[in-house]
């Protein structure tokens, strides 16, 4: 069995910061998939409801996760999307 681990990072911004949030979220993804661990790092839109971002990830190993968290560029984020919108994270470990 793949020690690999899914993260499903669903973002919506509140009202008015749909763009800041957009932007801040596409600014991390070149650096994250670059990144050893990193198997894939897609960004998406929903179609259906504005303002709402949907990032897929798929990591090592849950230690790769981890290293991915304490990197500038992720840290980064974190502080510029503070207050911006609602997170919701999912870890999932593939079976298939």
């Amino acid at each position: 069995m793949s020690n690999s681990l899914v993260v499903v990072a669903t973002l919506v911004a509140k009202p008015g910061h749909e763009a800041t949030l957009k932007a801040a979220l596409e600014l991390v993804v070149p650096p994250s998939r670059a990144e050893a661990g990193c198997s894939r790092y897609e960004l998406h839109s929903d179609n259906e409801q504005a303002g709402r971002f949907v990032m897929l990830e798929e990591w090592r190993d849950p230690a790769a996760l981890q290293q991915h968290e304490t990197t500038a560029h992720f840290q980064a984020l974190v502080k510029s999307i503070a207050g911006l919108a609602d997170v919701q994270l999912s870890k999932l470990t593939k079976i298939a």
